[in-house]
């Protein structure tokens, strides 16, 4: 089981130029829970995960894990700490099996066939003549969305961050193939203190708790079933989304 981090993001604000991303953000992340962050383009979500990356750093405020401000600890233990499925999955011209490794270079091989399984790839790769030697083509092109994107969750396990995070990681893929990947992600991420982000509801109905954001502020939060109480934001983009 993966080591699990208490996130604090207190008071962040982040500006680009004139634009204001995040305006004043406060959330609590507690250990083994999935928070899912909801809105449009703009809301800030993105900004919130490249800050706890540090892809670059906040105007105002601080993030801490596990009391450490992240400014303070350096790139690579941070990074090391945080694994990232992206919206745009990056496969070299390698096997299936070494295309994961590349999430732990050191891994051994029964921790590679560890995280194939919980990425849900066993049935799959047990289909393919090569089995997991099978070589992907370059940037995946021989592979499925949807099998790209569960090679790169396995790659993100074996990686085994305090921290997992799933930035967009179904929006390209079809109705099936979502589904598919959200059944693994919802049992993966309950190991993690996980962070998801997504346009669609029907993704993240299962996550602790639910934030809702607008132009760069949480507007709600909650479970699924607390915020359609409220009868607010997130009500009325469940009723639209089930129209």
């Amino acid at each position: 089981m993966a080591p699990k981090s208490y996130m604090r993001v207190e008071n962040v604000t982040k500006k680009f130029g004139p634009f204001t991303a995040l305006n004043g953000v406060d959330l609590d992340v507690y250990p083994g829970e999935v928070h899912a962050l909801l809105g449009d383009n703009g809301a800030g979500k993105s900004t919130l995960v490249k800050l706890l990356f540090r892809s670059y750093d906040v105007l105002g405020g601080t993030i801490l894990v596990d009391e450490q401000n992240i400014a303070n600890v350096t790139l690579k233990s941070l990074r090391e700490s945080i694994g990232i499925v992206p919206q745009d999955t990056v496969l070299f011209n390698e096997s299936i099996f070494e295309n994961i490794r590349f999430g732990n270079p050191a891994a051994a091989d029964d921790q590679v066939l560890e995280a194939i399984k919980l990425a849900h790839l066993d049935d799959f790769i047990r289909e393919l003549p090569d089995g997991s030697d099978t070589v992907v083509g370059e940037r995946g092109l021989k592979l499925s969305g949807g099998e790209k994107q569960r090679v790169t969750i396995a790659r993100t396990i074996l990686k085994r961050p305090a921290i997992l995070v799933f930035d967009e990681a179904t929006s390209s893929l079809d109705s099936k193939s979502e589904r598919s990947i959200m059944e693994a992600l919802n049992k993966i991420s309950r190991g993690y203190t996980s962070l998801i982000i997504a346009h669609r509801l029907s993704t993240i109905v299962n996550a602790d708790k639910i934030v809702v954001m607008d132009h760069g502020e949480i507007v709600e939060q909650g479970s699924h079933s607390e915020l359609l109480e409220m009868g607010g934001r997130y009500s009325d983009l469940w009723i639209a989304q089930l129209r």
